[in-house]
């Protein structure tokens, strides 16, 4: 793995069920003015059991942009929480933590953004699980915004991407058309065991990094 340094400037599972969430392995993500009213916004489940036996540990995320960022909610129901972390690049997926990776259409490699409940992030650039990039700021929680929180039933975090960010690895990217991707929950060292995906993902052994099992995100 190249590690380079890139100088860029719910309360229970019922509430997560009960929101109004959109057709299975597609999702819109919906163009906001101002600050984003996460209420109003579709879900996007996290909740295909994979490897593991059912913890009962359920997840959601939620999407919504502007003309210069991409925001992200990601919210999971989880006792027993693991927050060991707190370096850049650290194996984050020990903890208890909440991931999104996408990549634009027609382009062979994506992003990997996971964080733990201490914000503490782990982001990556590549074509595949052994072939990627990492991407360190020592900035990382101002430039992403990145704040975490502990919820009755567990924690969240919300960050954005920044169109300019995009940017730097496709010059003349904007918000339109659509993304592939996938949100995931996982806890290599947790108490509970678990890994779970937005899109079913059918292979044997735990893996994130299989962008054939993308689902579909539109920008409106």
């Amino acid at each position: 793995m190249t590690a380079v340094v890139l100088i860029l400037a719910c309360s229970c599972n019922k509430d997560i069920d009960e929101q109004s969430s959109q057709v299975a392995d597609t999702y819109t993500v919906a163009k906001v003015s101002g600050e984003a009213d996460w209420d109003s916004i579709p879900y996007i489940p996290i909740d295909k059991v994979l490897w593991c036996e059912d913890t009962g540990i359920r997840a959601m995320g939620q999407l919504c942009y502007d003309e210069e960022n991409l925001y992200v909610h990601l919210r999971a129901v989880e006792k027993n929480i693991r927050a060991e972390y707190t370096e850049p690049l650290s194996p984050v997926y020990e903890d208890s933590c909440l991931e999104f990776f996408f990549m634009l259409e027609d382009t062979p490699d994506y992003f990997n953004f996971e964080i733990n409940p201490n914000g503490c992030l782990c982001a990556q650039f590549g074509p595949e699980k052994t072939d990627r990039i990492s991407l360190v700021r020592e900035d990382a929680k101002e430039y992403f915004n990145i704040k975490t929180d502990r919820t009755d039933d567990g924690w969240e975090v919300f960050y954005r991407i920044p169109l300019k960010f995009i940017q730097f690895f496709y010059p003349d990217y904007q918000f339109k058309g659509q993304l592939r991707g996938n949100m995931y929950k996982c806890g290599n060292k947790t108490e509970n065991k678990h890994y779970i995906s937005w899109t079913r993902i059918d292979l044997d052994a735990p893996n994130f990094h299989c962008p054939e099992y993308y689902g579909t995100l539109r920008f409106e």
